[in-house]
């Protein structure tokens, strides 16, 4: 019997392309570069500045000791200076004169743009006066005359940490979802455990080896219908990697900032790093839209309200026709909402040394639409609509380079709002013989 639609074309349709191993295998790449990336920053903060001042508060042995002389000393191009402090002290019989300030004197780390900060540091000291003096025990020539936490320098390490993290979540999802579809691995995420989606569950399932299995989909009764679909979302995931790469980008940019800006006194506007700050500009505008698109996904996730849908049965039989119930929450005023009826094939196949994969959507209808509407606080949206599965529709499939998916597309647009979409999946099994 000929169908209503085909499943194959040429050349229609949505199309999508590309190798699926090397489309894994780049993902799992980039979140390895991530955590390397973070792991090798992370232990050179540790080595150079980090644990050294830790040493310095903890470790370094407390004496007495005699200031000689003090000085700010510019850099090699005189933009920049540090504090400097000659200091006597005897460790034991002998008797150490050194040049120094704190654990970061011998560091980039030491060097300021403001001159008038520095002076103030060495205006401290008074020559020929006693002072105290911690030196290391494990190198007496290394002292401080200047202890204490640089709280700029140890927020620092929320950069590799936020790489690490990224990276290390990123390269177990990539891994864990090696070869699973999208749909299995959104279905995965929402569940909050791994479940086998096809898993075979009922007598009618068996007659089909190649049908999804829908377990998963008719495990949640509905309120309205007999089951309540799950979404399909990686918002979630979406929304923590959006965080923490905002959370690095802007903590380096505010270093940044800081640095740059890091003046006191009527000679303020002389004392500005300008070079530093111009190059410093457009990491802060990069970082205050990676902000804007935070809050933006982040109110999208959370402050449209959830969407629900139902369904009077499961699985799905073409030529069959079925209750759906759609609600809604939110205090919103909907420029549109509208659900979509969407079939999509995914074919994998070699080309040369190559595994590609090709998807594309060969059936929509639209079975819900309403516009202009508003949802008032505390009751949602809510409404009723009947549905027909296509006679000649070509059923739910999984094979190993070939897959059928049904679902619903819900899309909707609030005022002031981005548009959104949620996707439910649903199984459709082969029409039944007569007998």
């Amino acid at each position: 019997m000929a169908r209503s639609f085909r499943m194959y074309g040429k050349k229609r349709g949505h199309r999508r392309t590309g190798s699926s191993a090397l489309g894994s295998l780049g993902e799992a790449a980039v979140f390895a570069f991530f955590l390397a990336l973070g792991t090798v920053f992370l232990v050179l903060l540790l080595k150079m500045p980090v644990l050294p001042e830790w040493r310095a508060n903890h470790e370094f042995v407390e004496t007495t000791g005699a200031v000689l002389g003090k000085r700010v000393m510019p850099s090699l191009d005189g933009t920049s200076y540090r504090a400097e402090v000659l200091v006597r002290y005897t460790v034991g019989d002998r008797q150490y004169d050194r040049w120094t300030y704190d654990v970061t004197f011998n560091s980039p780390w030491a060097y300021s743009s403001n001159h008038d900060l520095r002076q103030d540091e060495v205006d401290r000291f008074q020559e020929a006066r006693p002072c105290p003096v911690w030196y290391d025990p494990e190198d007496p020539a290394t002292a401080v005359v200047v202890r204490g936490y640089s709280a700029w320098l140890w927020s620092l390490l929320l950069l590799p940490v936020s790489f690490i993290v990224i990276g290390g979540a990123g390269l177990v999802y990539a891994v864990l979802g090696w070869g699973k579809s999208p749909e299995h691995l959104a279905a995965v995420t929402q569940l909050g455990r791994r479940l086998e989606l096809f898993e075979e569950s009922t007598p009618l399932a068996r007659d089909y080896p190649n049908v999804p299995r829908d377990a998963n989909l008719t495990n949640s009764p509905g309120t309205r219908l007999k089951y309540r679909l799950p979404i399909t979302t990686t918002q979630g995931w979406k929304l923590v990697a959006a965080a923490l790469v905002a959370l690095g980008w802007n903590a380096i940019a505010v270093f940044f900032l800081v640095k740059s800006l890091s003046t006191s006194g009527d000679s303020a506007l002389r004392a500005f790093d300008w070079r530093l700050l111009l190059f410093t500009l457009p990491f802060l505008l990069i970082g205050l839209a990676m902000i804007y698109f935070l809050v933006r996904q982040f109110l999208i996730a959370t402050g449209l309200g959830p969407t629900h849908l139902e369904i009077s049965d499961h699985p799905l039989l073409p030529g069959r026709f079925y209750d759906l119930f759609v609600s809604q929450a939110g205090r919103l005023m909907m420029n549109f909402l509208e659900i979509d009826l969407v079939c999509e094939e995914q074919a994998t196949y070699r080309q040369g040394t190559d595994t590609r994969t090709e998807q594309r959507r060969v059936y929509a209808t639209r079975v819900f639409d309403r516009r202009k509407f508003d949802i008032p606080q505390g009751m949602p949206f809510e409404q009723q609509c009947r549905i027909e599965i296509p006679p000649g529709a070509m059923h739910s499939f999984q094979a190993d380079h070939n897959e059928v998916q049904w679902k619903f597309v819900v899309r909707g647009e609030v005022t002031g709002w981005p548009k959104y979409e949620r996707v439910f999946p649903i199984i459709v099994f082969p029409k039944p013989q007569a007998r």
